[in-house]
């Protein structure tokens, strides 16, 4: 072997020595290693507790990663009021909207393996979305209504993004609200006992609330990706998250049905009175707080889910790692830099990702969250996002809707952004 040779051979085995590895699991880690002050971060136990002691929520926790370290992973008051229990950082939270993430995430894997292009109509796999019509005139007394010819069939893509048309049930527009709950179509929360089967069907023969591609309307756009995901698959669509997402993430703890031993882990529900005080919710609008721990046949691909911080941390991480956790790759670099890019150019006001928000440089300016950051929540009080050029994963979960004081959100990202010591971002940058 001549020295030339041997030299590029030590090199490599020197280089592959002393290489971290490319996509580690989430540890916890002091918050110096990884250029955030421990010091600064107190300021965010101080206000987090402070929420706790005046009342303003029951309990709140919170995560923090940088660089594929967890430099902060708190619960701070009570998991239940009543029975005076912690809330503890292993929590099991109603997830709801954060479903979303990880269905859009399914279906890009379906993407990845050819079963299905974006831009299809969905009608090529769910027959009852072919010849769909537009709302155009709705009488609110008898809640008749009157339609027009769509121009063009919704797509994958329109799902993924939230332009399709499809409104949401209970939660939408006072059109949609009543033609959905006429025809029984669920939110996706506390209905255990529908079957995707049934009821996305159904939906597909309702009227769009608008033309498809022409505006951004929140719908129930993800439940029907849920079932497309189940229809392209042949596989009910819990055993294929279960199975190609959770299990290989080693997401242990998320579950749209929890199993009997992690019932003592799922926080109490709250809502608020006239005065803003909290009290703990058993029903509301005929809906069980404690629908996780039933048995159910519906999964909604939107709202569907319960988790930890821990477990949605790793998924996110995943993203972040583009596409890949703890040696499993469930996504290419490629798919996921599609998954976090504007999709939506032509909608003033709306950067949406195939099923994230993506933060403009607006948002930069006002909270420090970096331009390109992906992010969304859910309905009861979970928040999450991910900054690509900062490499941090952040996550704050109460339980508590409605909520007046959602304004803990920027709150927390101020207090995590105020505690970098190390930016990856230049420090200057010239005005545009």
């Amino acid at each position: 072997m001549n020295r030339f040779a041997a030299f590029l051979l030590c090199s490599c085995f020197s280089a592959a020595f002393a290489q971290k590895p490319a996509h580690p699991v989430l540890l916890e880690a002091r918050p110096e290693s990884v250029g955030l002050s421990s010091e600064r971060l107190m300021r965010l136990d101080r206000v987090l507790q402070e929420y706790v002691d005046q009342k303003k929520l029951p309990g709140v926790a919170a995560l923090i990663a940088r660089d594929g370290r967890i430099v902060y992973h708190k619960g701070f008051g009570k998991d239940d009021i009543e029975a005076g229990t912690p809330l503890r950082r292993d929590a099991i939270f109603r997830i709801a909207s954060q479903t979303k993430a990880i269905t859009s995430t399914a279906v890009m894997m379906l993407f990845e393996e050819g079963k299905l292009l974006l831009d299809e109509p969905v009608s090529n796999y769910i027959p009852a979305f072919k010849n769909q019509t537009v709302l155009s005139r709705f009488n609110e007394k008898d809640t008749t209504y009157t339609t027009i010819p769509a121009k063009r069939e919704v797509t994958i893509r329109d799902l993924l993004t939230h332009t399709s048309g499809i409104g949401y049930a209970g939660i939408g527009s006072k059109e949609a609200n009543a033609i959905y709950a006429k025809a029984k179509i669920p939110s996706g929360i506390g209905t255990p006992n529908e079957k995707l089967s049934e009821k996305i069907p159904a939906l597909g023969r309702l009227p769009l609330m608008h033309q498809p591609g022409e505006r951004w309307t929140y719908g129930l756009n993800t439940d029907v990706l849920g079932y497309l995901v189940e229809v392209v698959s042949k596989q009910p669509f819990d055993e294929f998250l279960r199975s190609r997402i959770f299990d290989p993430l080693g997401m242990k703890d998320t579950f749209f049905y929890l199993p009997a031993d992690r019932h003592s882990r799922l926080t109490a529900l709250y809502t608020e009175d006239s005065t803003k005080a909290y009290r703990k919710i058993l029903m509301r609008n005929g809906m069980s707080a404690d629908y996780p721990k039933q048995k159910g046949t519906f999964f909604s691909g939107g709202a569907g889910l319960s988790s930890t911080l821990y477990d949605y941390a790793i998924f996110l991480q995943m993203m972040l790692n583009g596409g890949e956790y703890n040696g499993k790759r469930i996504l290419s670099p490629v798919s996921v830099r599609m998954m976090t890019m504007n999709q939506t150019p032509a909608i003033p006001n709306q950067r949406f990702g195939l099923g994230f928000g993506i933060a403009s440089d607006r948002e930069e300016a006002r909270i420090g969250v970096s331009e390109g950051s992906f992010s969304w929540s859910g309905y009861f009080g979970t928040v999450y996002w991910v900054d690509p050029k900062e490499k941090i994963v952040a996550l704050i979960f109460t339980q508590k809707v409605p909520n007046s004081y959602r304004d803990l959100a920027d709150k927390f990202r101020a207090l995590l952004y105020q505690a970098i010591t190390d930016s990856e971002q230049p420090l200057f940058e010239a005005g545009k």
